[in-house]
């Protein structure tokens, strides 16, 4: 069988819980690409993809991972080929797509989906949601990704495999479209597989209550973000949306918008503001 995953810690789960259970074994196949943000019209034509490119080289500009997109490290259709590739050649071969319930794992499930109709009876789904896990400490306890499950608990998840119905291609599909069509920036997941979706600044009301009147590096603003906010997003775009901050009246920088240790930020006094 083939495993499908969003995430890249989700890859080392996966290879753990199949040796120590023959039956799963096959290879693992990442989609890397986060659609939880970014824009998505046409998505599926050369014009969409181009434009999501460029997208992120902006996200990475002057960061560390700046010229990432043109690695060819993320190249999400030609997993998607190789799957079909794999299932073309072996009749008895299945797929088995990953999923916890967080928004990336389920806009990158609808992204994957929505390609794959013709190949009904061969697409199963483990979507890990509200389902309860025992942790390293003998706690119950709900995951949010699949990379904090213990290896053998997913040989008891294994058993949740079932075939994507006639009905999910169809509506899931469609779903996908209406998202992708809306031309929003920020996708949220409500419950289930309910996304919903907000403006690009959605983040910066929630980023801004950990820049406090002290400088403090860029870094610094993001992991309490991270830790303590309830909804989160990538590091990436945080550091894109607080380089954007900063070139505000009511901030304040120091140093070089580029990396998140390249600058300090702060917030501004009303006197200073003023000024």
């Amino acid at each position: 069988m083939i495993h499908v995953v969003f995430n890249e810690p989700d890859v080392a789960v996966i290879e753990q819980a199949i040796a120590l259970d023959e039956s799963m074994s096959g290879p693992v196949m990442l989609i890397r690409d986060d659609y939880a943000v970014g824009p998505l019209v046409n998505i599926y034509s050369p014009e969409g993809e181009a434009e999501r490119k460029e997208w992120w080289r902006m996200i990475f500009s002057g960061s560390d991972r700046d010229g990432i997109v043109d690695e060819g490290k993320v190249n999400d259709g030609q997993v998607v080929l190789d799957i079909r590739e794999a299932l073309a050649n072996d009749e008895n071969q299945v797929v088995w797509i990953w999923a916890a319930q967080n928004k990336h794992d389920v806009c990158g499930y609808y992204w994957l989906i929505s390609q794959l109709a013709d190949l009904q009876g061969k697409i199963e789904i483990l979507y890990l949601n509200n389902l309860p896990f025992i942790n390293e400490k003998g706690n119950i306890f709900y995951p949010d990704w699949l990379s904090q499950i213990q290896p053998k608990e997913f040989l008891k998840a294994k058993k949740l495999a079932r075939p994507v119905t006639t009905s999910e291609f169809e509506v899931d599909a469609d779903e996908w479209n209406k998202i992708c069509a809306a031309g929003q920036m920020v996708r949220l997941l409500e419950g289930g597989k309910k996304i919903i979706q907000k403006d690009v600044d959605y983040y910066d009301g929630d980023l801004v209550k950990y820049i406090g009147p002290e400088a403090q590096k860029a870094n610094k603003v993001i992991q309490a973000f991270l830790t303590k906010n309830k909804e989160t997003t990538g590091d990436a775009f945080l550091l894109w949306r607080l380089k954007g901050l900063a070139e505000q009246p009511a901030f304040e920088a120091q140093g070089i918008l580029k990396g998140m240790k390249d600058f300090d930020i702060k917030k501004r006094t009303a006197a200073e503001a003023a000024e």
